[in-house]
């Protein structure tokens, strides 16, 4: 394969503007995703046993994502009368409907999100791009074509985003880390007296390692 420009998006960038057909129809992602978390998840091929194990895992927790406002677009770098065909052998052989949109990526988009890696071929990886509603992309993974997804890391990666928004930085783990289980940490003291009212204040193991309790919704 010729040695191609790389363009794939770093943490922090716009998600690249993708004009794409989809199970449901055409689609501008991000912008009809604005206001919501999304979750877009890659695949190599329709109709292989990792990609299939890994959508009908998906759709097995859609109602957590649901649940915490996170909307799933599936992608693979197939037509889409493909997917309709995969969609549909998936309901009808292992009993699962598929109930987010798989888009129908070519080689253009594949690029655009940094997802064919030279060593790897012409095939695409296994990319995960979790974004914000700003439309912010706020964290990537990226898995060879022969491991399968924890799509439940997924789930709580999301979770966790969230919550570091508003409430703290995310202990390895979490919710059950080792040494503060289901806290949050706060963020790190911009002078003195902050650091030492801080040891006063909250749990800590020091005034840089300063802890308090999740706050639940």
């Amino acid at each position: 394969m010729e040695n191609t420009n790389f363009n794939m998006p770093l943490l922090g960038d716009d998600f690249p503007k993708l004009d794409v057909a989809t199970t449901h129809g055409q689609m501008n992602i991000p912008e009809d995703l604005k206001g919501s978390w999304f979750v877009l998840f890659s695949h190599p091929a329709d109709f292989t046993p990792v990609c299939t194990t890994e959508f009908v895992a998906f759709q097995k927790r859609k109602d957590q994502f649901d649940k915490i406002g996170c909307k799933l677009v599936g992608m693979s770098v197939d037509q889409v009368f493909s997917h309709i065909k995969w969609v549909q052998w998936i309901k009808e052989e292992l009993g699962v409907t598929i109930e987010f949109p798989v888009v129908a990526a070519d080689e253009k988009v594949a690029k655009k999100l940094g997802m064919l890696h030279e060593v790897k071929g012409s095939n695409t990886v296994r990319a995960v791009f979790i974004v914000d509603p700003q439309g912010k992309v706020r964290l990537i993974m990226y898995y060879p074509q022969e491991i399968g997804r924890n799509i439940d890391e997924v789930v709580r990666s999301v979770k966790a985003l969230q919550i570091s928004d508003n409430q703290g930085a995310i202990p390895a783990g979490w919710p059950n880390n080792e040494l503060i289980g289901n806290n949050v940490i706060l963020p790190p003291a911009t002078d003195v007296e902050a650091a030492e009212q801080r040891i006063r204040d909250y749990d800590n193991y020091d005034w840089w390692f300063c802890h308090k309790p999740l706050e639940e919704d």
